[in-house]
């Protein structure tokens, strides 16, 4: 069985370069040393040192096995404060990836507020497509993410946040309509689109689907901003959310092309995995709920 014994004076022996020197720090002898790296060697199934070297010089994948023992050392270590109460607040990383419409509103708030509510944290973030940061999800390279909903497996959660109202939009005098305009009508414009891996793009193409429309010509990009400055520049029609650009349509640079029927508000949660049950993301994700507000853009196209 591989233990901490083990682990302590490999990790000793590449730091001080000698099974003696470690032996010394460690407080035993050497024939003990040799021990433990008899059994570890024996526990992993390959030789950890190039005995064709003098030295103690690590294998490759001796190299792999530090790098890991070193992780199980630092664990150990925060294990220990947290006994002696020397551990200040919860020292752990979290993973959180968002869509391009959260970054540009409430992100920066939910970040201070992490780094309040729970000091010591350290964030790493994504932002990216919906469905690129459900595939990082349910592999493990995220602990948890806000997006439309896009759930469809059984091991994740998901907790809702708010539904975000769509709207039609255009550069004034696009169309040169001002009234009510039955969705037909707006097949023969240019739509510019968010992608399929977006989820609203999805979310759209899928009621567009629905409905029997099929526009003629369709511009597609990945980011929600590139399509709201095409659509200010005139090259199209677009579908966005209304309160975050409220001050493009109020400045004038925008307007909302009223349809009918109106289009579906688009609901968007936060997804994390249920099968690595971890109370601090449940928490994280309540916070989220309380924070969320898509309503005020922080940034200009």
């Amino acid at each position: 069985m591989l233990s901490l014994r083990q682990i302590e004076a490999l990790v000793w022996i590449a730091q001080l370069g000698t099974f003696e020197r470690a032996a010394a720090r460690l407080n035993t002898t050497q024939s003990a040393i040799s021990k433990r790296m008899n059994e570890l060697e024996a526990t992993v199934g390959f030789a950890l040192f190039d005995r064709s070297q003098r030295g103690s010089k690590l294998t490759q994948r001796g190299e792999e096995v530090l790098e890991i023992a070193r992780k199980m050392l630092e664990l150990r270590d925060e294990v220990a404060a947290i006994k002696s109460g020397s551990r200040a607040g919860i020292q752990r990383r979290v993973r959180i990836g968002v869509t391009e419409l959260t970054a540009i509103t409430w992100l920066p708030q939910l970040i201070f507020a992490i780094q309040g509510r729970f000091p010591g944290i350290t964030i790493d973030l994504e932002v990216s497509s919906s469905r690129t940061l459900y595939e990082s999800l349910q592999s493990g390279q995220l602990d948890i993410i806000v997006c439309p909903d896009v759930a469809n497996e059984t091991n994740v959660k998901t907790v809702h946040l708010a539904n975000v109202d769509f709207g039609w939009m255009e550069k004034p005098g696009f169309t040169g309509q001002h009234r009510i305009l039955p969705l037909q009508e707006l097949v023969s414009y240019p739509l510019l689109l968010q992608g399929g891996r977006s989820g609203a793009g999805s979310h759209l193409a899928k009621w567009l689907l629905s409905e029997r429309l099929v526009f003629e010509r369709v511009l597609i990009t990945d980011s929600l901003m590139a399509v709201v400055g095409m659509t200010v520049s005139g090259l199209g029609i677009s579908h966005v959310p209304r309160l975050c650009f409220k001050h493009l349509i109020d400045d004038g640079r925008l307007r909302v092309i009223e349809t009918k029927p109106l289009l579906p508000e688009i609901p968007y949660v936060a997804i994390f995995r249920q099968d690595h049950p971890s109370q601090f993301i449940g928490s994280l994700a309540e916070l989220m709920r309380e924070l969320c507000d898509f309503s005020e853009s922080l940034a200009e196209p």
